[in-house]
């Protein structure tokens, strides 16, 4: 008895099928780890409606458990709500990575789109000075900016985009050279196309997707950085709500009352986490589209 087989196109569409399994279930996660950016920004844009209590004025008793007498996440020394104060220092944290992201890239682009569709001696000088930012500590930088500045959320986000944008500077720069030395730019060049025109038209989209992945990966960096200056006390001061203060202020809980100085550094690892997470997701949608 002979067999019926598949016809080939068969076979090859059910081939097709099966290789693009795996595909649109790793776009379908990419998809999902980016779309933690906006969830986190709408959790941010509504924490006034979702904390239950306001963080800066006592709520209970003081050194209440988590979970006790209705408190999420317990109650600090004098009695405030800590997931109400953990929700607002997720805020600030959030919408500061955001700013320092947006005014670096704004900052770093500029010169390096200035530096790469330019060339010669201007290309020359704006590197240098973006080399002399890059050769010290960014660290050690932020934080004399901060002490020369004093204590104070303002302070601590112009300090860190001071020492942030040379990094997109660099890249912008060598994006904008790349492209510049393809043949359609030369073309263009050739066919009298404007200097603005070309780099509106060419120069700055070629530019765009690697500075948007890179963006997306320094958001996590850049919340640890933030916290970091907060728990050595270069961030807004007491009783403001920030994650990185509330967990340097409360260290001497640690042993008995740990959740205290806990939860704001948890809140700190949730939000790098989500960071690393929608930058990685971000950069794999760009490398399959």
């Amino acid at each position: 008895m002979a067999i019926a087989l598949p016809a080939p196109s068969l076979l090859q569409s059910r081939q097709r099928r099966l290789l693009a399994l795996p595909k649109s279930r790793a776009n379908i996660l990419n998809w999902s780890g980016f779309s933690l950016l906006i969830i986190v920004t709408l959790i941010a844009v509504a924490v006034p409606i979702l904390s239950p209590h306001d963080p800066l004025i006592p709520a209970g008793m003081p050194l209440q458990a988590p979970g006790k007498n209705g408190f999420l996440l317990g109650t600090d020394s004098i009695g405030r709500d800590i997931f109400s104060r953990v929700l607002y220092g997720i805020r600030s944290s959030w919408f500061a990575a955001l700013v320092v992201v947006a005014v670096g890239v704004l900052i770093g682009g500029i010169v390096g789109l200035i530096a790469g569709a330019t060339g010669g001696w201007v290309d020359g000088l704006l590197m240098r000075i973006t080399d002399g930012f890059l050769s010290l500590p960014a660290p050690v930088l932020a934080i004399a900016v901060v002490a020369a500045l004093g204590p104070g959320f303002l302070h601590t986000l112009i300090a860190v985009s001071i020492v942030w944008w040379p990094f997109y500077a660099r890249l912008v720069r060598g994006e904008v050279a790349r492209l510049a030395a393809r043949p359609h730019i030369e073309a263009a060049k050739l066919a009298g196309v404007g200097k603005l025109r070309l780099i509106a038209r060419h120069l700055l989209p070629g530019a765009v997707p690697n500075t948007l992945v890179a963006a997306s990966l320094d958001i996590g960096t850049l919340i640890l950085t933030l916290a970091a200056l907060s728990f050595l006390g270069l961030g807004q001061s007491a009783p403001a709500p920030e994650l990185g203060a509330d967990a340097a202020r409360n260290l001497s809980y640690f042993l008995q009352q740990w959740w205290i100085p806990v939860m704001p550094g948890l809140g700190v690892l949730v939000l790098a986490l989500v960071g690393n997470i929608a930058g990685d997701s971000l950069r794999n949608l760009m490398k399959t589209s």
